[in-house]
């Protein structure tokens, strides 16, 4: 076996899925190329690797690795490449030339035993040097980490994640059980875990392979959408995922419901399999709505009818039979459903209900479930409205990562009414805080668009709450003279019903583009937000041109859009900073989405240094307007005010935005709206996504394709089965209240 040993002076290529690299060594004599697995690697440190010298076809000899020991870089210009090499926060080019400068051969001694001794080099104070300390530290630890982890397989992404959950106990705490993983890290499912741990020698049949199998089952399903799992469907995956009997299957679950790690119940003839914390909101939330049903309000005294009459004569609108009902009904009811889909009126509505209960000096609380869905219905009635998460105070409990809302049935919410919007986006556990957060005899009024898709998370909450027949529905299906003239709204309406929209017509702000190849159809969606859309409308595509994909993979779906628009629309220049994270290129400029809640992120106001606030919240959208690679963080503005700073760590919440899922694009409006039309599965291929995806558009629809998958669209009326136990419940206890 051959041996090279040098220090690392460029990584040429690095996929941090599997830590596969190609990166270029400097020995004593000359420049080698080096490619391998390599857990763990930084530009400037030294090693001595193991393998043979090849002969590549295009790249001509290279030395590939088969395994490698790390050597303490023993030079100045080896430990000043390894400091400026980005891997330790706070220290680029200038910082680590300082430091040998100072310190010499013991640099590295110095930032790891006395690290108190850096604040002697000009430009690092006491809070800096302890951050290099801390951050040197870590290194060290990850590192060990990593090359423990690779023997199982787990490449670099899933062990800093590892070693973010774990800490420095990480190797010990995988070793004690390994199935921890699949509960604790997201990404790593049971199979990666039961990989490490049959390694390790754990039986086949042991009580923690099977536990965390069958839970990884269920949560599976519930990731879905699912609140349960019929009992002889979870039997059967989990027995044929694990390999053993479906006796074995069974007796797993018996000993989790002793352990009330599940809740087994009979819903009419299935027996459904819940995690605790699924059944116990879908229990809670059919509680709180029936109780909202019975509980007395506060009756408004004067005749409403001629109140509502008042308000229309003071906002010149003339509300129709089903807006005057609604208004009617949410001071008349405890709770109230008011549903409809574009163009019939919600917003007039709300306004009217609002009037109405502000007249009668009664306090009314907005929100929403997303922050973009909070603006709209915030610049829609000219009162504040907040995310749910928001208006629940969402905060810190004593641990510092345990988390919760500070309003619950302990410290309820002080309003009269609450009016929640885009109540479709609300899943099962949401639903279940909110109400739980409501005073009894609050008014509650829920709107939201129910042929829309359904939440993300879990639960089918708006349509079992209507299709139960238990809370009072207020369908809105009359649309108004001025949406008539859009046919985004008539298109939308007449999807919805099953029909074919009008295309192209004369003047309109509909319209298709026929494309038959999908490379053609991405063309064509580069150039109208490149040329074609910005001339006709005046907007830049950052003005609020959004394109739409109904799939994420795929020539035409949302990953490879995004990096074609960016080429376009962001491309690269000298001066314009960029940071590679996995397969993405982050780069100043970009537009880029929020891919989860977090409830901790600090931002401060661009426009008052003093106005600062925590939380960040998923489909969130802003643009890239710095990125420091010495430091390792990237700074985006959101909503054209919230300045937040991402440490490099954190990138996997990001994602660029220049196209988005429809799913992603719920809660959201776009001024101008492009969207592809061409073959995807079909379970994504439906009427209600095409229906959602046109909802999002306010002044211009662009459809490029093929008009049969269209049709195919409208007809696939297939609305994917969600097992949820709420519409039995409400109708099941409804039925006992009445008895």
């Amino acid at each position: 076996m051959d041996e090279l040993q040098g220090v690392i002076s460029e990584v040429v290529f690095r996929n941090d899925q599997n830590g596969y690299t190609v990166l270029d060594i400097e020995d004593e004599n000359d420049t080698s190329t080096l490619v391998g697995y390599f857990s763990y690697i930084n530009m400037g440190e030294r090693i001595k690797a193991y393998g043979k010298w090849v002969q590549h076809p295009d790249y001509g000899k290279q030395f590939k690795m088969e395994t490698y020991t790390m050597v303490a870089p023993s030079t100045l210009n080896g430990i000043e490449k390894y400091l400026a090499s980005g891997l330790i926060p706070g220290i680029g080019q200038y910082t680590a030339k300082k430091l040998v400068e100072k310190f010499g051969l013991d640099t590295l001694d110095i930032i790891q035993y006395s690290p108190d001794k850096l604040t002697e080099v000009e430009g690092i104070g006491e809070k800096k040097a302890q951050k290099i300390f801390e951050a040197f530290q870590e290194q060290k630890e990850l590192k060990d980490i990593m090359m423990f982890l690779e023997q199982y397989d787990i490449g670099p992404t899933y062990a800093v994640r590892i070693y973010k959950t774990y800490g420095a106990s990480t190797i010990s705490e995988i070793k004690e059980n390994p199935y921890k993983l699949a509960d604790d890290i997201f990404g790593i499912g049971f199979k990666m875990a039961d990989k490490v741990a049959l390694t390790m020698g754990i039986s086949h049949e042991s009580e923690y392979r099977l536990a965390s199998g069958t839970k990884y089952i269920l949560n599976d399903f519930h990731a879905n959408g699912h609140t349960y799992v019929p009992e002889k469907e979870l039997v059967e995956a989990a027995s044929a995922l694990l390999g053993v009997s479906q006796n074995h299957i069974s007796e797993t679950l018996v000993r989790l419901f002793i352990d009330k790690k599940i809740v087994i119940e009979q819903l009419d003839d299935i027996r459904a399999v819940y995690s605790v914390v699924f059944f116990r909101a879908e229990a809670g939330v059919t509680r709180r709505l029936l109780e909202f049903t019975q509980l007395c309000t506060v009756k408004i005294s004067e005749n409403i009818d001629e109140q509502i009459a008042r308000i229309e004569q003071e906002e010149v609108i003339s509300l129709a039979i089903n807006q005057r009902l609604a208004v009617r009904e949410a001071a008349e009811n405890g709770i109230l459903v008011i549903t409809g889909g574009p163009g019939t009126g919600k917003t007039t509505t709300i306004k009217t209900i609002i009037r109405l209960f502000e007249k009668n000096d009664l306090s009314v609380l907005l929100a929403a479930p997303t922050g973009r869905a909070a603006k709209r219905m915030q610049e829609a009635t000219g009162r504040e409205a907040k995310t749910i998460h928001r208006l629940l105070e969402y905060g810190y409990g004593d641990e510092e990562d345990e988390m919760f809302f500070q309003k619950n049935e302990d410290s309820p919410l002080e309003c009269d009414v609450i009016i929640i919007d885009e109540v479709s986006m609300i899943d099962i556990l949401l639903m279940n805080n909110l109400l739980k957060a409501i005073a009894d005899g609050t008014r509650i009024v829920l709107v939201g668009d129910v042929d829309q898709l359904p939440s993300v998370g879990p639960g089918n909450v708006l349509r079992d709450i209507i299709e139960s027949g238990v809370i009072p529905v207020i369908r809105l299906n009359e649309i108004f003279r001025q949406a008539e003239e859009s046919m985004i709204v008539v298109n939308a309406h007449k999807i919805n019903k099953g029909e074919a929209p009008v295309i192209n017509a004369k003047d309109k702000d509909f319209y298709f583009i026929r494309q038959d190849e999908q490379e053609r159809i991405v063309e064509t969606i580069i150039n109208l937000c490149g040329e074609r859309l910005p001339g006709f409308t005046g907007l830049s595509f950052f003005d609020g041109i959004q394109v739409l994909s109904p799939m994420k993979k795929g020539t035409c779906g949302v990953l490879n859009l995004n990096n074609q628009l960016q080429r376009i629309l962001n491309p690269p220049e000298n001066k314009k900073a960029e940071k590679q994270y996995r397969d993405t290129i982050f780069r100043v400029g970009d537009k880029v989405m929020q891919t989860k809640n977090n409830y901790k992120m600090k931002w401060q106001s661009i426009f008052d240094l003093e106005k600062e606030g925590e939380g960040i919240f998923n489909g969130d959208m802003g643009i890239i307007i710095n990125i420091d690679s010495e430091e390792q963080f990237i700074e985006v503005v959101f909503d054209n005010e919230k300045l937040i700073r991402y440490d490099f760590t954190l990138l996997d919440e990001l994602d660029l935005a220049y196209a988005l899922t429809v799913h992603k694009s719920q809660g959201s409006e776009f001024p101008i709206l492009v969207m592809p039309i061409t073959f995807g599965p079909p379970m994504l291929l439906t009427r209600n996504l095409l229906y959602t995806a046109l909802t999002r558009a306010k002044q211009l629809v662009v459809l490029v394709g093929k008009e049969k998958y269209i049709s195919q669209m409208i007809q696939n009326n297939h609305i994917t089965k969600r097992y949820s136990g709420l519409k039995e419940r409400l109708l099941k206890f409804s039925d006992k209240l009445m008895q």
